[in-house]
């Protein structure tokens, strides 16, 4: 909503076509476009949705993630290549398929959304740090090779943020961590719009937001 109360359209994407819809109903103008990021033609579709839609597209969000983490004698080992699917190959190939088009036009920007566990790690979430350690090297290899264009590439790397992305721990991390006032989506969402209102020349890599009382 931030984004979009800021005079943004846009087109969200989701599994579930219901949540989008709710979702959809509390914005001004904004497109759905269900699905499965792992569907290899999705984020192709995802540019031209905004081009039909809207005739451009100027900002991709790359924020489709999920996390498994437990110890070496329990992490299910298929829910971890479905992570590594999800959080590796469906990010990389939107990031690509963004960027051949911005790119095309000499413009845009690519906000991808890491982690702080794409700097640091922790016992039992190795495997989850592993994929964005590859996004953190992703973006910066792409930052590089974007040096002198007028397309932009962040990534952005929150701590613990109340999401269902931990709906699955036996003990939520909050909990086991003893964080009391955890990151909200909105504060992400204030960063992004933040590195949205730069002036045209500055170049942010990377953000990191945590919770103040998280110590990792």
């Amino acid at each position: 909503r931030i984004l979009n109360n800021a005079g943004m359209r846009l087109v969200i994407t989701a599994r579930r076509e219901d949540r989008l819809r709710q979702l959809a109903a509390q914005l001004t103008g904004a497109v759905i476009v269900p699905g499965d990021i792992t569907n290899h033609a999705l984020p192709q579709t995802l540019i031209d949705a905004a081009l039909e839609s809207f005739g451009r597209c100027d900002v991709v969000i790359n924020n489709a993630g999920i996390m498994i983490a437990a110890p070496i004698e329990t992490l299910d080992l298929d829910k971890m290549s479905r992570m590594i699917q999800v959080n590796i190959d469906a990010a990389f190939r939107l990031a690509y398929t963004a960027l051949r088009y911005f790119k095309s036009v000499n413009r845009g920007y690519l906000i991808n959304i890491s982690s702080i566990l794409g700097t640091k790690i922790r016992p039992t979430a190795g495997a989850y740090a592993g994929t964005k350690f590859a996004v953190e090297a992703l973006t910066e290899a792409l930052r590089v090779e974007l040096a002198g264009t007028n397309v932009k590439i962040s990534s952005v790397q929150p701590g613990l943020v109340m999401t269902e992305l931990h709906d699955e721990f036996p003990v939520h991390p909050k909990d086991s961590l003893n964080i009391q006032h955890p990151l909200q989506p909105k504060d992400i969402a204030g960063a992004i719009r933040w590195l949205l209102e730069q002036p045209p020349h500055v170049r942010v890599p990377k953000v990191m937001l945590t919770a103040g009382e998280q110590a990792l």
